[in-house]
């Protein structure tokens, strides 16, 4: 099974690229060190152009891949949620207690990531943080109704989808199993935001996986038990 999930490729909506970044050395150039750059610089400070510089290829050679850094953003996002989705997949596989169930998706999703050395073009660590901190200017666009329309976001909605079958094998007469999957993500990552840079705002500190865990397992399994 291992095996078998070591193989897996992570797909990103087509709509989000022109060529396809894991179909060349360079395309994968472009991701890895964009990772690392928007992680150095911020999502504000980075351009297409400073990229360039960074891999030593012409700015136009960039957009020969992605229309614009937006979609590079949405791109990257996408890429992080798939695999946190098989990340899910696999803690969860042949686990039969739906608690338990709950408890390693829960594990998957709180746990701060290390590099993982099966795509070695991607950091999967700086990833993480770029999710963590930049990820909602993906979504507040003017654009984001049509863009969701036109697929942009599947890969965020795929997990949320794969969570909320979890959630209702506990209570399939919960009425908000989408919201709470929602409200769940989002403040994963929230939090792990606070603890390392507005600590007054929460009981976790910074890199303390086992308290957001136990949070936001006691608080759904409360949910779930009383709605």
């Amino acid at each position: 099974m291992r095996g078998l999930f070591n193989n897996l490729q992570i797909k990103v909506p087509p709509q989000l690229y022109i060529k396809d970044p894991e179909s060349s050395a360079l395309g994968k150039k472009i991701v890895s060190e964009g990772i690392l750059l928007i992680d150095a610089l911020g999502f504000e400070s980075f351009t297409f152009k400073k990229l360039g510089q960074k891999i030593g290829s012409p700015e136009s050679t960039i957009y020969r891949y992605f229309e614009n850094k937006h979609k590079l953003l949405v791109y990257l996002s996408s890429w992080y949620w798939a695999w946190l989705e098989y990340k899910v997949v696999f803690a969860t596989v042949n686990i039969t207690s739906h608690k338990k169930r709950l408890q390693k998706a829960l594990e998957a999703l709180c746990e701060t990531v290390q590099q993982d050395q099966k795509y070695d073009h991607i950091n999967e660590e700086k990833l993480q943080k770029i999710v963590i901190s930049e990820s909602s200017k993906a979504f507040y666009t003017k654009e984001i109704d049509q863009e969701n329309k036109d697929g942009y976001f599947s890969s965020y909605k795929n997990l949320c989808e794969r969570l909320v079958e979890i959630v209702k094998e506990l209570n399939p007469e919960f009425k908000y199993s989408h919201t709470l999957v929602s409200t769940l993500l989002e403040g994963i990552h929230l939090q792990k935001f606070y603890g390392e840079h507005l600590p007054s705002l929460t009981n976790v500190s910074h890199k303390d996986d086992r308290t957001v865990q136990h949070f936001f397992e006691t608080m759904i399994l409360s949910m779930l038990k009383n709605g």
